[in-house]
């Protein structure tokens, strides 16, 4: 199994508590997670709970989203030493777009930024 589809079997619920830690330790809040979660995903509170209770892998979990925004293409620059746009599988580029907005949102960009607003 190569790193790709190991990353894809990893449950949104192993990673979740990662990234409300990394936020909350550089002092930005759950509820902002949360909200980028949502922008990006379109999940609402119970859909995302409903995942983490069901302990989807992010292959379904992005599979099953309900509405990717559209904006999300907007969002740019590097993720763990890669240039965002250089990824050329769809599934990572989802999963490394979600990387980005908690890494935004942990150095305390505006939200308002965040989302591409």
């Amino acid at each position: 199994m190569n790193i790709n589809e190991r990353i894809y079997k990893m449950t949104f619920a192993s990673v979740y508590p990662a990234y409300v830690a990394k936020v909350e330790r550089k002092g930005q809040t759950r509820a902002q997670l949360d909200q980028v979660i949502s922008w990006l995903t379109g999940y609402d509170a119970a859909g995302m709970q409903d995942q983490i209770e069901r302990k989807t892998t992010f292959q379904d979990f992005f599979a099953s989203a309900p509405a990717m925004n559209p904006a999300r293409s907007l969002i740019t620059g590097t993720i763990c030493g890669v240039k965002l746009h250089e990824i050329k599988d769809p599934l990572m580029l989802e999963i490394r777009y979600l990387d980005k907005l908690v890494d935004e949102i942990a150095k305390g960009r505006p939200m308002e930024k965040v989302l591409r607003a």
